[in-house]
């Protein structure tokens, strides 16, 4: 039996774009590199990711209560992720025959900062036993630590997958997600194979680490194949935002090959603004999505957007409810400190049956809920 509550938060404030700097991607493992130095992680995430692909077996131990779960999610926007993450999550959840409640928060993306602290402060008078809960800005940080040093509630964060070195003594429950520099890479490839030699702008989200990972090791990637970066603006994660810095880029360099997105909305700004524009009529940029949820992919078949990354979606959900099924049967060493979710490059020349091959993988528990 399950109680679902959703509390739809609605953001009171806008961001200034440099009211947040993202930590230095120094402070964080890459993926490679945290299995090199914790090299033990690699047969628990291999032996895990066949529990997450595998069929649910139900939870083996009598629960003597309902487990609470306290979600904080920045679900506010065009991509589908959060919302498929939530519905995968608790899917899976009842196939283990877990018995839960869940109180769901979803708030605007990066920029809701002093909400999404009243929302931990919420969680922490609430005492669940799980707080999900992201990574972005620096502020996210601070509320993280406050929270691990509290040790009251397990923490799973989502959306990042490179472990911050700072908490290695006293980690969250799990790290879950979609590693965004493997997703870069694929974007990059595309780009690199089809526009060699690219001069192209960018759009980053609001200032952060997701902007950082996407964005900044796109540039590196770019530059090291010999691509030219013309500009690039931060938003304010927005659809709206986006289309207003992509039309301050594309004034001042109307003749760029493409524009690189580093997320579903600012995807959708771009190609906004372009439709607005007559002068790139005859000139056609090419403009990327990130994540594949079905918006995304909807385009990709309509010609709006060339190419996106798409995530094997509902994995990430599935992973958190294996996760906590093993911590309920006393077996959490069995538990990986990260789970990273795999990715198929999706772009306009696909053919539909091959995307709905992608799709009844990705979104196989979540398809039913949207």
């Amino acid at each position: 039996m399950k109680l679902i509550f959703s509390l739809l938060a609605g953001c009171l404030f806008t961001a200034s774009i440099g009211f947040a700097q993202s930590n230095s991607s120094s402070e964080y493992w890459p993926l490679d590199e945290f299995y090199q130095a914790f090299p033990q992680q690699v047969e628990l995430s291999r032996n895990f990711e066949q529990l997450v692909q595998g069929e649910s077996q139900p939870l083996t131990v009598e629960q003597d209560k309902e487990i609470r779960i306290f979600v904080v999610y920045p679900g506010h926007q065009v991509s589908d992720y959060w919302r498929r993450s939530i519905a995968s999550f608790t899917a899976r959840l009842d196939e283990l025959n877990i018995h839960y409640q869940i109180y769901n928060h979803y708030t605007r993306p990066t920029v809701a900062v002093e909400q999404q602290q009243r929302l931990i402060e919420k969680a922490e008078r609430y005492q669940p036993d799980y707080l999900i809960f992201t990574l972005d800005v620096s502020e996210h940080a601070n509320l993280i630590a406050h929270v691990l040093e509290q040790k009251k509630m397990k923490l799973i964060l989502q959306n990042i997958t490179t472990p911050y070195k700072a908490w290695q003594a006293n980690p969250p429950f799990m790290y879950v997600g979609f590693d965004h520099v493997e997703g870069t890479k694929l974007l990059h490839g595309y780009f690199t194979q089809h526009y060699p030699k690219a001069k192209y702008g960018l759009v980053y989200r609001s200032p952060g680490y997701v902007s950082e990972m996407r964005g900044d090791s796109f540039i590196r990637m770019q530059e090291a194949a010999g691509a030219q970066l013309v500009d690039s603006h931060y938003s304010d994660a927005s659809k709206h935002g986006a289309a207003v810095a992509t039309r301050d880029m594309l004034k001042k360099h109307p003749q760029v090959d493409f524009v690189y997105a580093c997320s579903t909305d600012i995807a959708f700004g771009i190609t906004a603004a372009l439709a607005r524009d007559s002068q790139f009529e005859g000139h056609k940029i090419a403009v990327n999505g990130w994540g594949g949820g079905d918006k995304e992919l909807d385009a990709i078949l309509s010609g709006e957007l060339d190419v996106t990354v798409m995530r094997m979606n509902d994995d990430n959900g599935v992973a958190m409810a294996e996760a906590i099924k093993l911590d309920l049967q006393g077996r959490a060493k069995l538990i990986p400190q990260v789970f990273s979710g795999d990715f198929k490059l999706v772009d306009k020349r696909i053919h539909p049956a091959k995307l709905e091959e992608y799709k009844k993988r990705a979104f196989r528990y979540s398809s039913a809920s949207q």
